[in-house]
Parts: C-alpha cells; structure tokens; sequence
C-alpha cells in the first residue's frame, strides 16, 4: 500500500511537467516576407507553419496575430503574447527573451540600382553613401555599427521595408538599402521593382523565436525548443521548408544563443 501511495504521489509531482505544452500559446509576428505574412486573414508561411507543426507535436493549442512590429514586441514584453519571430538575438533582447534554436539562415547586405557598380566586399565600399534601413529593428542597429566603424554613412531610417525599396527604385535621395536578402527579393518581385539588385553580402545572421522570459514557465520553452530539436533531426521541417524553396538552419547551428 504504502509503494502504492509514493507512486501516486510522484505521479502527481511529475504531472505539471509532463503537461507542460497543454496551456495555449500566443505568438505576435510583423509583415516579413518571406518569413511571415498573411492570406485572407491567416497568419502564414514557414515561420507560422514551423510553429504550427511544434504546437501540434506538443498537443499545444497555438494562435498567431501579425501586427505591426513595435506592437507586437510590446504585447509580448506585457504578457499579453507568449513569443514573437522571427528575430535575430542580440544582447537587449537575450535580457528578457528566451530563444529557441535557430531556425532560419540568412544575410544582410546591400541593395542598389542596376546602374551602380558597386560589388560590395567590405564596408569602406559604402564610403558616402546614403543607405534606407527599415527599424528600430535589427537590421538598422548592425548598419548603426556599420556607420561608427566608417563614419562618412548617413542613414535614412523608415518604418517600412518597401517604402525603402520604392524610394532607391524612384532614386529618391539614397544609394542603397540595407536589408535582409530575401526579404529584399521579395519587395523586389512583390512591386516589381525591375532596376535594383543585391550587390553583395555584409554579415550572416541567424532568426529564432523568442519567449518572453517574465511570462512563460521555461518548461514550456523547453519542451518547445526540444521538440523542434527532434522535428529537425527526423526531417519533419526540412521537408516543410521544401514548399518555400528554403532550409532550416543546419544541424549544427541547433544550440541556444
């Protein structure tokens, strides 16, 4: 009787943790194509389809509101969403974000019209330039550090992704864009914008999810991080990425930041 009743009570203490990824999850994400966008009203592509597939292997509920990125960002700081992505970490973020692994590579470069030469290779080819950045984001904070290793850069910040393109395709007032790259095709294609290209890449970058340390129980962010981890090794979002004509981050990306 007595094992009977320790074995019951270590099932209830083992209980919590083994229903960890029941309570439903919230996650906040901005118009970034190609990552997140939306298609009549759905949240969609392979950053939401990634998150879909982990909830579901977890048997956790999960919704998804796109909205604008400083909006999102402070729903998720107050509690009133779980996580956001995609997003690059860097050291502000790593004080009140819990990452899970990376799940997307991609770059940063530089954008300029068909009629500029420039083959960038290093950061003294910007030398006078002024550049579009989409921020606050990550994005314009790596072109901020750009711009105190060079000095001459002036930087032309806009709230929008395709307000930048459109401005360097009608030659308004700046050089260049400083941008994802895929995000750059796709304001490309999206406006058919047909007299810019990409000209070179400035700094590999990884995108992850992020869970708001203050308001997650981190077994839950464990049990997400995990389960993608074996979604991952089985094949399960290589072969999801396959209909984007993308890769998740290699294998041996698959550590915490």
């Amino acid at each position: 009787m007595k094992r009977i009743l320790l074995f019951g009570a270590l099932f209830i203490l083992l209980l919590p943790s083994s229903r960890a990824g029941t309570e439903p999850l919230r996650f906040n994400t901005q118009d970034f194509k190609p990552y997140s966008y939306e298609v009549n009203g759905v949240v969609s592509g392979p950053g939401a389809d990634i998150i879909r597939k982990v909830c579901e292997t977890m048997g956790t509920a999960c919704s998804f509101r796109l909205l604008p990125w400083p909006r999102a960002q402070h729903e998720v700081r107050k509690g009133e969403a779980n996580a956001m992505f995609v997003i690059g970490w860097d050291r502000e973020r790593s004080q009140w974000l819990l990452f899970s692994p990376p799940v997307f590579v991609a770059e940063y470069g530089f954008f300029v019209r068909n009629d500029n030469p420039l083959d960038f290779k290093e950061v003294n080819d910007i030398k006078g330039y002024t550049v579009c950045v989409y921020g606050p984001s990550n994005t314009s904070n790596t072109l901020g550090m750009i711009k105190k290793e060079i000095k001459d850069l002036t930087i032309d910040m806009t709230t929008q992704d395709e307000s930048a393109f459109k401005k360097l395709s009608s030659r308004k007032s700046i050089d260049a864009v400083y941008s994802n790259r895929d995000v750059g095709y796709a304001m490309i294609k999206q406006h058919a914008l047909t007299n810019i290209r990409y000209s070179g890449c400035h700094l590999k970058v990884k995108y992850y999810i992020g869970f708001s340390k203050q308001f997650n129980d981190r077994a839950v962010v464990e049990l997400f991080n995990t389960t993608y981890l074996k979604l991952y090794k089985n094949g399960s979002i290589r072969e999801l990425l396959e209909q984007y004509s993308m890769e998740p981050a290699p294998i041996w990306e698959q550590t915490l930041p």
